[in-house]
């Protein structure tokens, strides 16, 4: 019997993170979560910053698990979240603070690029989402805040290629992650330099773009040491969405996909961008997705404001008891905008939901269930005008959504989901994009022939099951 090869995903989130490890087994995919860990924003020199020393430690703590069980991996990927970014000097030292996309600095920045050139301009290039907190907006407030880190800055990496930098010294930037920063031409797929040099960005910090499938190098031998084994370390689409959108399980062009998480991500998958004037008045993004593909999609807030008010919640609910909570309290009509940027990182969703209310003339929600019913439907209501919106860009009808990622569980939302955009609704697998990071390296192995044979291996591997559209409790 040949020996049984596995394959490592390093999925990171904004909360937390997890080791899984994957194998072909009866032509079927496998997955066993080794270890997990917590993330967490740290308040840093007035900033809300990542601490990466942290994040490192526990990369390297699940390393340490796979000796521990006897499960080592031929190779391991890494993929984070987007846009956030290290600057290093010529030692190879970060500059500065790992500040986070959650925080304030680049307010006003938009003005500041403006000057420069128009958001209509800016969209033609790039064809990205105009999100303040997006990698070029955060380079701008580094030019203001502190211009001598970008002047000793020798290099740019993304927080997936920093890890990657600390376990093999070897630095590689990669395509899907980078086009979140709106940095990248959505046509040449590169980098835009003359964006960079009108701008005042130095130029020489971006290294070459590389593809998901490349290797970027073995570890370390100090690392080879502290873990007990070696392994290749090879780039998934390494920002997290790219790799949710590689699992999910169909190649239907008549399906819409939404990743569902901390953030909603929801589109379809395209081999030609839209940077057209409607398709940025919709504010929707064409980032890189896997073998030159583009993910037509609209970043939504998603479960955060759920998972912010189950913090702030007396009692410590379980899933079920928030289901029939929002379930009882289906009387309530209050909506909000869930992208509105007051709830990006409020000291209190509660309060931000309240006062959104009163701002907009609604009832403003009183109890827990009229606050989760409140996020619940306007959540359901912006995912069914985003489906209206894909549609009327593209000019075709879609007949079914696909939810993958750890909010596919939520089955209040996706009973929603049914009735708000009458399409028909499967949910699953759970772990997208760990199950995407894994088949990246399958697929640099020639496990599968290509990305729409490893999606039928997918279909067939994990429970995807048909939404009801009614709940009953």
């Amino acid at each position: 019997m040949a020996e049984r090869k596995y394959y490592l995903a390093i999925d990171i989130g904004a909360s937390s993170g997890r080791h899984i490890l994957g194998w072909l087994e009866n032509g079927k995919i496998r997955i066993e979560e080794l270890y997990r860990f917590e993330n967490k924003l740290v308040k840093q020199n007035g900033h809300l910053c990542w601490d990466l020393e942290h994040l490192f430690h526990e990369v390297v703590e699940g390393l340490k698990k796979c000796k521990e069980l006897e499960r080592i991996p031929a190779s391991i990927g890494i993929d984070t979240w987007g846009v956030d970014f290290v600057l290093l000097d010529k030692a190879g030292q970060v500059l500065g603070d790992t500040v986070a996309y959650r925080d304030s600095r680049t307010q006003g920045m938009d003005e500041v690029l403006g000057k420069v050139l128009s958001e209509e301009e800016l969209y033609s290039r790039n064809g990205i989402q105009k999100q303040l907190f997006n990698s070029i907006y955060q380079l701008l407030a580094i030019r203001r805040e502190h211009p001598e880190h970008l002047s000793s800055a020798e290099n740019f990496l993304m927080i997936p290629e920093f890890l990657n930098y600390l376990l093999t010294g070897v630095m590689k930037n990669e395509y899907t992650n980078a086009t979140t920063g709106q940095l990248v031409n959505a046509k040449t797929q590169d980098w835009d330099f003359e964006l960079m040099e009108k701008l005042g960005i130095p130029t020489k910090i971006f290294g070459p773009l590389h593809m998901p499938k490349t290797v970027v190098g073995n570890f370390k031998e100090e690392i080879v040491k502290e873990v007990g084994f070696t392994a290749e370390v090879v780039l998934p689409a390494t920002h997290d969405t790219g790799s949710a959108v590689m699992a999910v399980p169909t190649s239907s062009e008549s399906a819409i996909y939404l990743s569902s998480g901390t953030w909603s991500l929801m589109g379809i998958e395209r081999m030609i961008p839209d940077c057209t004037e409607k398709a940025r008045a919709y504010n929707f993004t064409n980032e890189g997705g896997y073998h030159h593909r583009y993910r037509f999609l609209k970043n939504i807030m998603g479960m955060w404001m759920m998972q912010s008010l189950r913090k702030e919640f007396r009692h410590k609910y379980s899933f079920e008891e928030l289901y029939q909570l929002a379930y009882i309290a289906r009387y309530f009509t209050s909506v909000v905008n869930v992208n509105d940027p007051m709830f990006l990182a409020p000291d209190s969703m509660v309060e931000a939901i309240k006062e959104y209310c009163r701002q907009h003339g609604q009832e403003v929600p009183e109890t827990e269930g009229e606050l989760l019913y409140c996020v619940y439907m306007s959540l359901a209501r912006c995912y069914a005008q985003t489906v209206a919106e894909i549609e009327e860009v593209t000019g075709k009808r879609y007949d079914t959504i696909h939810v993958v990622g750890g909010g596919c569980q939520d089955r209040f939302l996706n009973a929603l989901l049914v009735t708000e955009t009458g399409k028909r609704v499967f949910a699953g697998p759970v772990e997208g994009t760990a199950l995407g990071n894994l088949m990246a390296q399958m697929l640099k192995d020639e496990v599968f022939a290509d990305l729409s044979e490893a999606r039928k291996v997918v279909a067939r591997s994990f429970d995807v099951s048909e939404v009801e559209g009614k709940l009953v409790f």
